[in-house]
């Protein structure tokens, strides 16, 4: 019998609270170091100091990559819990109702001293977002809380790529999830948590990690070679790999079966912050309530257009009870 009470899936990563702007590519030029579209860790001074110079006060939202997906499959029906570190401050308190609002168990650990983590996204005209991040508490979440039990009965641990900085964290949760018997899913991130974390991406990817996203960018940061390339090379490490195109949609193989999907037609890209996190939600549902690929990609598909045609990575509820009603029509 199945405890209704036990979370299917659970995430565990950054709890970020979103920062976000509009600016055009001069501000980018002028104060932003870095590749346009990339995400660079910073301290909190740099953030503020970049807010000052748009000289506009940011929209507010709870984020966080893990997090953005496992609320996504709350939304769709998934029973979920989320573990991360924050502080004890208003960010904290704001980030937790925000969690259970939408149907996620939170499972935040507060630190005495550090703030709570935030992440200011810069959304350009195209509808790109360059990421600043400055973790906070977010990067003292403790090795040593993670065991098999922490992870009993889940079926699907989702790991953000963010934690990949942290290795010794990053192994405690593989060894954890691995031990209760849950899948263990890995979201790249960006580009530059593979450049730099490429050692133990190897280490994990050798029977550890059962599924994993990435989109073109990564994919090409991890082999050097075409997304097709990369699709291979993953698929042979994993059960389960997807690389995820833009706008020409995704790629998805599962040992020699091979699903191209296409995206959801939009009328308009507002902003692509949580776009990959948001398919990876879509994803999972489908894969948690048995569906087949193409499904799995289509509801990914549905998600991934829901929320880029909003500022930040918060679909409005409506979407969410639309996108659910093809996963329940579905199973």
């Amino acid at each position: 019998m199945v405890d209704s009470a036990v979370p299917e899936l659970i995430g565990v990563g950054s709890p970020l609270v979103d920062l976000l702007l509009t600016v055009d590519d001069a501000l980018l030029t002028d104060h932003v170091s870095g590749a346009k579209g990339g995400m660079e860790m910073v301290e909190a001074d740099a953030i503020a100091a970049i807010v000052k110079k748009s000289k506009q006060k940011p929209v507010q939202a709870a984020g966080g990559a893990a997090s953005n997906t496992t609320v996504g499959c709350a939304n769709l029906g998934i029973r979920t819990a989320f573990i991360g570190s924050c502080g004890s401050d208003d960010l904290a308190a704001y980030y937790r109702d925000k969690l259970t609002s939408q149907g996620c168990e939170a499972r935040l650990v507060e630190h005495p001293v550090l703030p709570t983590g935030r992440v200011l996204s810069l959304v350009t005209p195209d509808a790109q977002r360059t990421m600043r991040t400055c973790l906070g508490a977010a990067a003292a979440l403790d090795p040593a809380l993670f065991s098999a039990s922490t992870f009993a009965g889940a079926r699907v641990v989702m790991l953000e790529g963010y934690t990949l900085f942290n290795h010794e964290l990053t192994r405690a949760i593989a060894r954890a999830a691995k031990a209760a018997g849950a899948e263990l899913a890995l979201d790249l991130a960006s580009f530059e948590v593979v450049k730099y974390n490429h050692g133990v991406l190897e280490e994990l990817l050798a029977g550890q990690v059962d599924i994993v996203f990435a989109n073109e960018d990564e994919a090409a940061a991890w082999t050097g070679g075409s997304p097709e390339q990369a699709l291979a090379d993953l698929a042979g490490r994993t059960r389960l790999a997807v690389v995820k195109l833009g706008k020409e949609g995704a790629w998805i193989a599962r040992g020699g079966e091979r699903v191209r999907v296409g995206i959801e037609p939009v009328e308009s890209v507002v902003d692509t912050t949580g776009a990959g996190d948001c398919w990876a939600a879509g994803f999972l549902a489908g894969h948690l309530r048995g569906l087949p690929l193409a499904q799995c990609g289509r509801l990914g598909a549905l998600c991934g257009a829901a929320v880029v045609q909003v500022m930040g990575a918060q679909v409005p509820s409506v979407e969410w009870t639309r996108i659910k009603g093809f996963l329940d029509a579905w199973t």
